[in-house]
This record gives structure tokens, sequence and C-alpha cells, in this order.
């Protein structure tokens, strides 16, 4: 039976590679927004995070064995929860309420919260800290993604 770390690090991923499926809306709203021409085809968002979202999980595993004491351990589960905070905000807050900006204001702090897993796991594991490189690289991309979708639709203004 695997051990209780490896099944806490999947469901992280699982949760919120689910969530974002579930909080990604892509109707009318999103369709009709003006998008940069070099925006990756929707269909590959998916396969993406899920690749992402998995090396996360495993970067965790390795960082975990790689830890020595509960304070080591707890940092990690620190970094992890942080990240799946502002990941998890991000969605709702661009798709849901149909608020680029605000999500443009948050994805700085998911970046940061990656940024963070990426220094924060190369104590206990350098490929851990290496598997979180991709999730830096698309959260980057990502940012820029939601500015330039911000510059070409503002203003935006809550809907009565």
């Amino acid at each position: 039976m695997p051990e209780t770390y490896i099944i806490a690090f999947v469901l992280w991923a699982v949760v919120l590679g689910g969530a974002g499926g579930v909080l990604t809306t892509i109707g009318p709203w999103y369709k009709n927004l003006a998008k940069p021409s070099w925006q990756p085809p929707d269909w590959l968002f998916g396969p993406a995070w899920t690749l992402i979202l998995g090396l996360c999980a495993w970067a965790g595993i390795l960082a975990w064995q790689g830890a020595e004491t509960d304070v080591e351990r707890t940092s990690i589960i620190i970094m992890y929860a942080v990240n799946f905070v502002f990941h998890f905000l991000w969605s709702p807050l661009f798709f849901n309420l149909r608020r680029p900006d605000w999500a443009l204001v948050e994805v700085v702090f998911l970046w940061a919260s990656v940024l963070a897993l990426c220094i924060g796991l190369r104590p206990y594991s350098v490929l851990a800290s290496w598997l979180i490189v991709p999730y830096l690289a698309w959260v980057s991309f990502a940012a820029v993604l939601n500015l330039n979708i911000v510059r070409l639709n503002k203003p935006f203004v809550k809907r009565e």
C-alpha cells in the first residue's frame, strides 16, 4: 500500500486539476474575448495542466522523501498549501467572475508560490526543484497571456 504522503500529493494534483476543469467555463463570454494570435488552442490547456500537476506531485513526493525532520515536512506542506490556494483562485476570478483584470493581480501570487516551490524544494531534492520548472514556465506564459487579454479587452466592469 502506498505511503500516505504519496496519496496526499497525488490528491493535491487531482483536486487542483479537477477543480481547474470544473471552474473553467469556455462559453460565449470567453469565446468573444479578443485574444492574442499566439494563444494556444483551448484543447491544449487540459493536457498541459495534467502533465504539469503530475510533475508537481512527483516533486512533492521526492521532497518529502528527502526531508529529514517534521519541521522540513511542515515547510513542504505549507508551500503546497499556499500554492493550492493561489492555483485554485485563478480560474474562478477569470472565468466565473469574468474578471481577467483581477486574475492578472492574482497570478502574481500564484507565480510567487510556484517560485517558492521551485526554490523551497531544492534542499530536499534537486530533481524535485527541476520538476517544478515547467509549472513556473507555464504560469509565466499564462500571466503574459492574461496580461494581453486584459489589454485587448479592458475595461472589465461589474455587470448588473
